[in-house]
């Protein structure tokens, strides 16, 4: 029998007026396991479409930078004067070079090499952290949808090791639909233990009449799962508000020339994929 295949999300509409909506390839490698290669892109899966505001300067609007400061001093620290450091206690630091973290780092790689097929079940959620899409590229068409097939039949997660900008992450590679979503996994030391955080209880009077409730009132609320019935109000309001402003006012300008906000380095996945995607378009 078949494992039954779940509905592939909905794709979503482009903004009015606006042409269709062409996924960001982020990465170009290969997955690997066996004898099996399959050429690849990375793209993403999920677009949070969180509403970001710039912080400006209130007399003439000019974008604000952050800057390295140091209170003991009182000046701007320049990039030169700056190392990393440790903390292993208050106001205990031990030195880490550039070198000697990229002495530790893993090789670059662009293979997403298979290295275990484990039941999807298994895998709780709570060690899901990003999903992401992978598509064929030229020649691997014909072994990607039979790979998709497959692993929506077995009802399989292949498990493997992504390097990405000197880091090294586990990911879940399961079929979605029509394709193939890498899915970062938190590592074991991640999670915290429950136990950490020491819930009490303890069977009292009454309990078993008040489980049969909640089973009662599950019961009635069950129904099939619609990501479709449930939006993100806030944002709503936010555009809705913006819109409105446009409308209403002339936006402010910022003066010619001025930089904009620096970003601090990227502190995971998809900052690293987000700062390769403006790098590429820089180099356009």
């Amino acid at each position: 029998m078949r494992g039954r295949r779940s509905s592939p999300p909905r794709a979503r509409k482009p903004p009015e007026g606006g042409s269709e909506i062409t996924p960001h390839v982020m990465w170009t490698g290969t997955i690997s396991f066996s004898l099996v290669a399959i050429p690849v892109q990375l793209t993403k899966a999920v677009d949070s479409g969180r509403v970001s505001f710039r912080m400006l300067h209130e007399k003439e609007y000019s974008p604000l930078q952050r800057k390295m400061y140091c209170p003991e001093e009182d000046r701007e620290v320049p990039p030169d004067e700056i190392v990393r450091g440790y903390e292993i206690g208050p106001d205990k630091y031990v030195l880490v070079a550039d070198e000697e973290l990229e002495s530790v780092s893993p090789e670059r790689s662009r293979t997403i090499e298979i290295v275990e097929f484990v039941d999807l079940k298994e895998v709780d959620t709570i060690y899901y952290d990003r999903p992401y899409y992978l598509v064929p590229t030229k020649g691997g068409e014909k072994a990607y949808r039979l790979l998709v097939e497959v692993m929506a039949r077995t009802r399989k997660a292949g498990l493997a090791k992504l390097i990405l900008s000197e880091r090294e992450y586990l990911v879940a590679l399961k079929s979605t639909g029509a394709a193939l979503t890498v899915i970062t996994l938190h590592y074991q030391d991640d999670i915290l233990s429950p136990v950490e955080l020491e819930i009490k209880g303890g069977e009292g009077p009454g309990e078993r009449e008040v489980m049969e409730e909640m089973k009662g009132a599950i019961r009635k609320m069950t129904g099939s799962f619609d990501p479709a019935k449930y939006a993100d109000e806030r944002r709503k309001k936010i555009i809705e508000l913006i819109k409105e402003k446009v409308k209403k006012a002339a936006p402010v300008e910022a003066p010619q020339g001025v930089e904009g906000e620096e970003q601090a380095g990227p502190a995971d996945l998809m900052a690293v994929l987000e700062e390769s995607l403006k790098k590429v378009k820089r180099d356009r």
